[in-house]
């Protein structure tokens, strides 16, 4: 039978529209396989409810106590990017700025000199990250280190959140067992193979981020 632990959210998906938000996935490296599987159902569910691909941003860090710094980076990278111009991004270079001339460099033919090669144009992000979902796997060990770790990353996310005003998603599994940990990613070793919380968190993900900009705008109906 399914661990009664195991318990959903009940979403009503037909009333969200991911289409208009950017969303980013910051993720642990520590137990691959449930990371995996749990990074899978998030994507999947992202996509479901219309997050568009290219507003999926998608990044690694070592294990779950690194997900707090990296989540607060990426809120700030990405505000800088959507305020950034291409120019700015690229240094102020401009692609068609003549290169200094050489005596020893033939003329440019009039062909070239009157038709000058068109621009490159950098597409930036033009919005910063509606909402963040973080995903790690804690299994306890023999050691404190599981409690250590779980109550650090907890405070730390949160932290990011307030202060950010971005929502962030805890999406991290503090199992006790591997079995916990598998049943909870969906790849349970016997024939229940559990829930992949991975998809709750990608509907919160896209709820949250949806009343937080009606919240913002002064929507709280």
């Amino acid at each position: 039978m399914s661990d009664p632990t195991i318990k959903g959210v009940t979403f009503s998906e037909s009333s969200l529209d991911g289409s208009p938000l950017r969303i980013a996935i910051v993720h642990g490296r520590w137990n691959k396989p449930v990371i995996d599987a749990l990074l899978q159902g998030v994507l999947s569910k992202l996509k479901a409810v219309k997050v568009k691909e290219h507003n999926i941003v998608v990044q690694s860090v070592p294990g779950s106590y690194e997900l707090p710094m990296a989540v607060s980076k990426m809120i700030t990278g990405s505000r800088v990017q959507a305020g950034a111009t291409a120019t700015d991004l690229l240094g102020g270079l401009s692609f068609n700025s003549p290169l200094p001339s050489r005596t020893t460099t033939p003329a440019p033919s009039s062909t070239t000199a009157t038709n000058p090669p068109p621009a490159v144009i950098a597409t930036m992000p033009s919005q910063p990250f509606d909402a963040v979902i973080a995903i790690g796997v804690l299994i306890k060990g023999q050691t404190m280190h599981f409690e250590y770790i779980s109550d650090a990353v907890s405070h730390g996310l949160m932290r990011v959140q307030l202060d950010t005003g971005v929502p962030v998603i805890f999406g991290v599994l503090t199992a006790l067992s591997e079995d916990q940990a598998l049943l909870r990613a969906g790849i349970g070793k016997h024939d229940d193979k559990g829930h992949n919380h991975g998809l709750d968190w990608a509907l919160a993900a896209v709820e949250m981020a949806i009343k937080s900009r009606g919240w913002s705008e002064g929507k709280l109906q």
